[in-house]
């Protein structure tokens, strides 16, 4: 198990950062009002639910798609480097928001809101979907891809939690202790993005130095 421990770490704390389930509170928060604690339950399930299918099914037609859109694993870790370094500045300085709702359109949206924008784009955005194809590549057998599902299962198991407790956890928080766990997630963000960048980029450079120096 642990030749694979450095696989689950990776999985695990890139879908925690990148999910962010904390940033997700507010905005639940808002959606929900109103609504009883039983249906408050529900749509947070279903958000999470959504949020896991849709991670799962990237992971495992990511090859398909590599195929039909003629894409290699290393170009997409190279965009999704990219991705992920943006997500993280905007973490970093404190303002990432994934979607934004105006205050007389709240309404219309609780009637399902937990598939969208709740589960999509809000718990699985850009950034987790890019994430899912991109570990997904990068499993050695069947053993680190039971992993990477469970780390997507855990992930999206915390943050039904995390929803379910989000009124007494940002009262705890207070906006100050928010802004400073986005700040800290985003800088680990970039640290991964830069690793996903690079690892990408260097047998790219190396194909086209290796095709440059042949007669």
């Amino acid at each position: 198990m642990n030749e694979h421990f450095p696989f689950l770490a990776l999985a695990f704390t890139t879908f925690l950062t990148i999910i962010n389930p904390l940033s997700v509170m507010p905005m639940f928060l808002t959606m929900t009002e109103g609504l009883d604690p039983s249906e408050r339950k529900r749509v947070a399930w279903k958000a999470v639910l959504t949020a896991f299918l849709t991670m799962v099914f990237f992971a495992f037609t990511g090859n398909f798609i590599f195929d039909f859109f003629q894409i290699t694993a290393n170009g997409f870790r190279v965009a999704g480097g990219i991705i992920f370094f943006i997500i993280g500045y905007d973490m970093l300085q404190a303002r990432y928001v994934r979607i934004r709702v105006k205050k007389k359109e709240i309404r219309s949206y609780v009637t399902d809101v937990s598939v969208t924008p709740l589960g999509i784009p809000m718990i699985c955005g850009p950034g987790a979907i890019t994430n899912s194809i991109l570990l997904m590549q990068q499993a050695k057998g069947s053993v680190e891809t039971i992993i990477l599902i469970s780390m997507m299962a855990f992930i999206a198991l915390l943050t039904f939690v995390v929803l379910l407790g989000s009124q007494r956890l940002s009262k705890f928080l207070g906006e100050t202790g928010n802004k400073v766990m986005m700040r800290i997630m985003g800088l680990i963000v970039m640290v991964i993005a830069i690793e996903f960048f690079f690892s990408g980029l260097k047998p790219i450079v190396i194909e086209i130095i290796r095709q440059g120096v042949q007669p």
